[in-house]
Parts: C-alpha cells; sequence; structure tokens
C-alpha cells in the first residue's frame, strides 16, 4: 500500500474514536508497526493528528463520541423479569471469594442484588454496577481505566497496557448484541476492542443473555461459539438455538422466570 493511501486510511481511523491504536492501524493498512510508527510521526509533523503512547488521536476530537446500540437507560427496562431471573442465576455459579469479572450490561447489572449478600473480588467496566456494588454490599471492586461513555454507562479504554490486563478472573460474565450460529455479536468495533480484552483475562466465558437475543443480529462477531463456556437465558429460548448452543458444546442453562419472581416477592 502505498504511503499517501495509509495517511489517508490513518487521517480516517483518528476521526471514528478517541484514540487509534498502532495495533488498529496495522490491521487497517496491512503495514508493519514500525512503518505505522512512522507515518504518524510524520502526521504529527504536519500537525494532521497528534502523536500519543502507543497511537495517535484527531487534532479536532468530536466533542462527544458516542457507541453504536441502544442506551442504557432504555435496555435497561426491556425484559426486566426474564434478566433477573437470568442475573440470579448467574450468581448461583459464584463462590465467595473468587475473582469474577463483570461486563457492563442491563442484564450483568441485574446481578448486583443477589450479590449484595456476597463476598467477591469484581472487575468491571460498568460504572452502575461499581456505583451499586460500593455502596450496597461488602464485595471488593475494581474499576477499569479509560473513557466513560455515558449513554451506555459503561467505561472503555484503546491502549493494551491498561489495568485490565493485570486482572485473573474464574469466571467473566457477559451480555451480547445478539447471539448466532456465528458467535456472540456486538454493535461497536470499540466495545469488541475492549471486550475481547476481558475474555482473555478469565478461564470461563459465562453469557447472560434474555431469549430475544437469539433472533438478533449484528455485523460485528465478538467470539466464536467455541470459546464460550455457559449461556443463561429464559423459557423462551427457541428449540433451534438450544440446538446450535448443543451442538458447539456450549453449557445451556435456563432460569425459570417465575421461580425468580417468587423469591422476590417473598424478599
Amino acid at each position: 500500500m502505498h504511503e499517501k493511501e495509509r495517511h489517508r486510511i490513518i487521517l480516517s481511523a483518528v476521526q471514528d474514536r478517541p484514540v487509534v491504536t498502532v495495533v488498529d492501524l496495522c490491521g487497517l493498512t496491512g503495514a508493519s508497526e514500525a512503518t505505522i510508527r512512522r507515518d504518524i510521526a510524520t502526521l504529527h509533523m504536519q500537525k494532521k493528528l497528534r502523536r500519543v503512547r502507543g497511537g495517535a488521536e484527531s487534532v479536532n476530537p468530536p466533542q462527544f463520541i458516542g457507541l453504536a446500540g441502544r442506551p442504557f437507560a432504555i435496555s435497561e427496562t426491556i425484559n426486566i423479569r426474564q434478566k433477573q431471573a437470568i442475573a440470579r442465576a448467574a450468581v448461583a455459579l459464584c463462590d465467595d471469594g473468587e475473582p469474577i469479572i463483570i461486563n457492563g450490561g442491563t442484564t450483568t447489572f441485574q446481578m448486583v442484588h443477589p450479590l449484595a449478600s456476597r463476598r467477591m473480588q469484581v472487575f468491571t467496566n460498568s460504572f452502575p454496577i461499581a456505583e451499586h456494588l460500593l455502596k450496597h454490599s461488602k464485595n471488593t471492586i475494581m474499576l477499569s481505566g479509560g473513557a466513560i461513555y455515558r449513554e451506555q454507562n459503561i467505561i472503555l479504554s484503546p491502549f493494551d497496557n491498561d489495568v485490565t490486563r493485570n486482572f485473573y478472573a474464574r469466571r467473566m460474565f457477559m451480555g451480547a448484541q445478539g447471539i448466532g450460529p456465528l458467535g456472540l455479536m456486538e454493535a461497536d468495533p470499540l466495545l469488541i476492542q475492549a471486550e475481547q480484552k476481558l475474555i482473555g483475562q478469565a478461564d470461563e466465558l459465562i453469557v447472560l443473555a434474555d431469549s430475544s437475543k437469539f433472533s438478533q443480529r449484528s455485523s460485528l462477531v465478538l467470539c466464536p461459539l467455541s470459546r464460550i463456556d455457559t449461556v443463561i437465558t429464559d423459557e423462551g429460548i427457541p428449540d433451534k438455538a438450544a440446538a446450535m448452543l448443543e451442538a458447539a458444546d456450549v453449557t445451556l442453562i435456563v432460569a425459570p422466570v417465575e421461580a425468580a419472581r417468587a423469591e422476590g416477592a417473598a424478599s
């Protein structure tokens, strides 16, 4: 690829997100890290971008950069009973004292209520999850570093050397935009990048997804079904989806919604 073409791609990429990394640019251009670093240095000298540690940023970044997908406040109200049942089943898999990762999302957020009586080490990129557990539990909380995305209430970092790499977890709990034969799907490339880092820090990946997620699709695949250890969902899961998970050797847990409602009423 010619230098001018690489420069166009680099300048386009830095308008897309707060910071674009050298690794990202290597993937976009097919060039080596040494070549990309030279390109960034050249464009920095020309004042077309700003060189930062590990990558580059725009000289005139947009004032607010959002993520693709539905805002947290809206998603929080959808299928709430199913999400509560799924979250309760997820926490039942945990033992006090063990380290876990909880990825930001409205289904994973419901884990905070059954976690209120537990004592665990929780790493999360979710502002609401961290805040709730700090106020209403005795769990140890660790937050990832990075920019806060207001609409989704999550913290994401584009850098490879953030605190994520220093946390080991027995299990990671996460939601998804959709689940299909190709695997877990998400709506935004920055989410994919951050979540793949988190997945790499856990022995087991447990996906919390209400049954509507099996009919939803996205253009971006986060990970294949083979990387998932367990899926927790509700009784509405289609037979075809259950068969798909079984064929992929994914453990399926179906959380009874009525049982969760009855327990909530009793407490």
